[in-house]
């Protein structure tokens, strides 16, 4: 079936979809300065918003959860009347808005924000203490929005072009965000202002701040684009578990950088910061909450062994550099373009170190992992998730897709390709189809309705008797007819199957379906 059909509120549509307030603008700079108070669970302080006009429009759409509140906003010193609408407020501009000029808003706020429940998954601020009573601090918000903690266009399409973090914490306390130190201030109320710049565009989502009693160990790598800075910060008391669990982390960057390019963020460095939850791909600023074991906190969610040759979360949300934060998805309903490809990822780091076997008995043995409850693609404008099938059903889609191609490097050179020529854009799941259509020359309209947009898997009937193959597909969409390898005798060997009965020949006595294919098989 295609995706089902949800009652959606007026929350959802403002939220997730591009407004009449949203469309005129586009977003050239922040300048987010707050002050973070531990003991009473607060933020409070502005965001400066530049803004790009595409077309006049006197009216602006911000958005903010809450229970933190917008105090006041400013264009030019002069306040501005601001209407609320649930988490949307609409901010009423003064000054004419002249196509092509560059203009901007200070948006002033306070109050406690949403206390995360079970992080990352149903996010907000986590406000933790570690093991020697020092506060420990970490935001997490996909899904939910960045406007969870703090005021933004909270829509994917348009991301940001730059961004200055300031944050304003407890003396004895470090803050770490994404990109690139610029000085730390101290202050004569006991505290310490940290400035991070992040020189490239960021999705809100990817913005982080991370609070705790860190100390820093770093590395240089010698990479695609030179020489990348990669620094890790993690609890006092974990440095010595850190510095060999981290050993991961160069050797994810070399996987990666040969299955899908250079590292996109070279200009802001790389980063692992340990947080009180598990893991998140804040761009330039991956969190890390895997408690210094391999596996998923120990276990591999595969179930073939090869699970717990690598750290999942160093894996898997570092791949995000490449897939969510470099090419990123306009609408949530297309995360599967985040979360298929990296999850396909962990398959891929195994490939480069393990070799192809290993690689491949990984990635089938997630298949386990698959419900096929509803569609990996969601509903659009609502900002609505399709299934969380999208990690492990997405990988063998595209596990699948490699063996169709035949050719690892051709395979290579594409998922290099969308990287190179989606570089630090926002793209959606038909950019990614015809692209991969186009560069495999392959009609993959019906492939990736079958996976993407339905949750039948093809069944391949057939019965082998006396050399003779029958076979077919069920189970599939209109026109579906993947092509499926087979070995008669342990010879490979292609078939061509739609939804009528075939038949071949061949001279053999036993036959095998290339488990490869995510097909399921009935004989």
């Amino acid at each position: 079936m295609f995706a089902q059909e949800t009652k959606f509120s007026k929350q959802d549509t403002l939220r997730g979809s591009i407004t009449p307030e949203r469309i005129w603008w586009d977003l050239t700079y922040y300048h987010l300065d707050i002050k973070v108070d531990p003991d009473q669970k607060t933020i409070s302080g502005k965001n400066t918003i530049q803004y790009r006009v595409l077309k006049p429009h006197q009216k602006i759409q911000i958005d903010l959860q809450p229970p933190l509140k917008i105090e006041k906003v400013l264009q030019d010193n002069k306040e501005l009347v601001v209407t609320s609408d649930g988490n949307a407020h609409f901010i009423t501009l003064v000054k004419d808005q002249e196509k092509n000029k560059v203009n901007a808003i200070e948006v002033y706020y306070s109050g406690k924000p949403r206390e995360a429940v079970n992080a990352p998954w149903d996010g907000g601020i986590s406000w933790k203490k570690d093991t020697n009573g020092k506060h420990f601090i970490a935001s997490s918000c996909q899904g939910l929005g960045a406007s969870v903690w703090w005021p933004n266009k909270d829509h994917m399409y348009d991301e940001v072009d730059s961004l200055l973090i300031s944050v304003n914490v407890p003396k004895e306390l470090m803050n770490i965000s994404n990109g690139r130190l610029r000085k730390i201030e101290e202050l004569d109320d006991d505290t310490k202002t940290f400035h991070w710049f992040v020189n490239n565009p960021i999705n809100n989502y990817g913005v982080n701040i991370n609070i705790g009693d860190y100390v820093h160990f770093g590395e240089k790598y010698e990479g695609e684009k030179g020489t990348l800075d990669m620094d890790y910060y993690v609890l006092k008391d974990n440095l010595e578990k850190a510095k060999k669990q981290f050993k991961d982390a160069p050797k994810m960057m070399k996987a990666f950088e040969h299955w899908f390019g250079p590292y996109p963020f070279y200009e802001d460095s790389f980063k692992l910061v340990e947080v009180p939850y598990l893991g998140m791909e804040h761009q330039s600023s991956v969190t890390y909450g895997n408690k210094y074991k391999n596996g998923y906190l120990g276990r591999d969610l595969s179930g073939s062994g090869w699970g717990l040759k690598f750290d999942f979360i160093i894996i898997h949300e570092a791949g995000h550099e490449w897939f969510a934060n470099n090419i990123t998805h306009k609408d949530a309903a297309d995360m599967w373009i985040h979360e298929g490809f990296t999850a396909y990822s962990e398959n891929l780091f195994l490939d480069y170190y393990h070799g192809k076997k290993a690689s491949a008995e990984y990635v089938i043995g997630t298949r386990r992992n698959i419900q096929n409850d509803r569609p990996i693609i969601g509903t659009y404008n609502v900002n609505q998730e399709g299934s969380s099938d999208m990690y492990y059903k997405g990988a063998n889609m595209l596990h699948t897709l490699r063996q169709l191609i035949e050719d690892d490097e051709k395979w290579r050179s594409i998922l290099r390709g969308l990287n190179k020529d989606f570089y630090h854009q926002t793209v959606t799941t038909k950019q990614i189809e015809d692209y991969i259509s186009k560069a495999t020359n392959i009609d993959l309209t019906e492939f990736f309705n079958q996976y993407l947009r339905t949750t039948k898997i093809p069944v391949l009937e057939y019965t082998f008797k006396n050399g003779e193959l029958n076979y077919r597909y069920t189970n599939i969409v209109e026109k579906f007819n993947m092509p499926v390898r087979i070995f008669v005798d342990e010879n490979p060997y292609w078939i061509h199957p739609n939804a009528k009965w075939q038949t071949k020949s061949f001279k053999g006595n036993t036959i095998q379906i290339d488990t490869n294919f995510y097909v399921n098989i009935k004989s």
